[in-house]
C-alpha cells in the first residue's frame, strides 16, 4: 500500500503504523474510526483504488491506498459490487493482521476502534437502487457501513486518487 506520509508500505508496516498512530494519539483523542473504502474510474481498463483510513475523531487522520488495474467494468451494479468485495476483502485482511498483532502486543487493544466500510453510493443518482443490497451485505459480514455523503474514504479519498 502507499501512504502520502510514509511512502510504500508492506501490510505489516501498515499495521504497525496504524497501531503506533493510535497509541501516540490515544490520550488526546475522542476516538478512532478505521475505515475501508473503494472507488473506481473507467479508462481503457478500470482503475480500482482501495483506501484504509484511520480517523482520529476531531483531529484528522492518516490513510493508505492501493491501486489495481482490472478489465474494464461498464455495468454500474457489477462495478459497485466489485468495489464492495474489494473493501470487504481488505477489511478482513486488516482485522486479521491487527488480531495477530494484538496477540503479540498485549498492550494494544483495537476493540476500542470503530470499524466501518465506506461505499461510493448515494441516495441520488444511478447507485441509489443498489444501496439496500450493498448495506445488507456489508452488515451481514459484521461491519458498519456508510454511504454518501458520509462515505469520505470512498467518495473523496479513493475518488480523488482514481482520477
Amino acid at each position: 500500500m502507499i501512504s502520502p506520509t510514509y511512502g510504500s508500505c508492506s501490510d505489516d508496516q501498515v499495521v504497525r503504523i496504524i497501531v503506533n498512530y493510535i497509541r501516540t494519539n490515544y490520550k488526546t483523542s475522542e476516538g478512532f474510526n478505521l475505515i475501508v473504502g473503494t472507488d473506481s474510474q473507467n479508462y481503457s481498463d478500470t482503475k480500482m483504488v482501495v483506501v484504509i483510513a484511520v480517523q482520529n475523531i476531531g483531529h484528522g487522520g492518516i490513510f493508505f491506498y492501493d491501486v489495481l488495474r482490472i478489465k474494464r467494468i461498464d455495468n454500474i451494479r457489477q462495478k459497485l459490487l466489485y468495489e464492495t468485495s474489494m473493501s470487504l476483502k481488505c477489511a478482513d485482511k486488516l482485522i486479521s493482521k491487527l488480531e495477530d498483532f494484538s496477540k503479540k502486543q498485549t498492550d494494544f487493544d483495537f476493540e476500542d476502534v470503530n470499524f466501518c466500510i465506506h461505499v461510493d453510493a448515494g441516495t441520488k443518482g444511478k447507485t441509489s437502487k443498489l444501496i439496500p443490497d450493498l448495506v445488507s451485505w456489508i452488515r451481514a459480514c459484521g461491519y458498519n457501513c456508510k454511504i454518501k455523503p458520509d462515505s469520505f474514504a470512498a467518495s473523496s479519498i479513493a475518488d480523488k486518487i482514481s482520477k
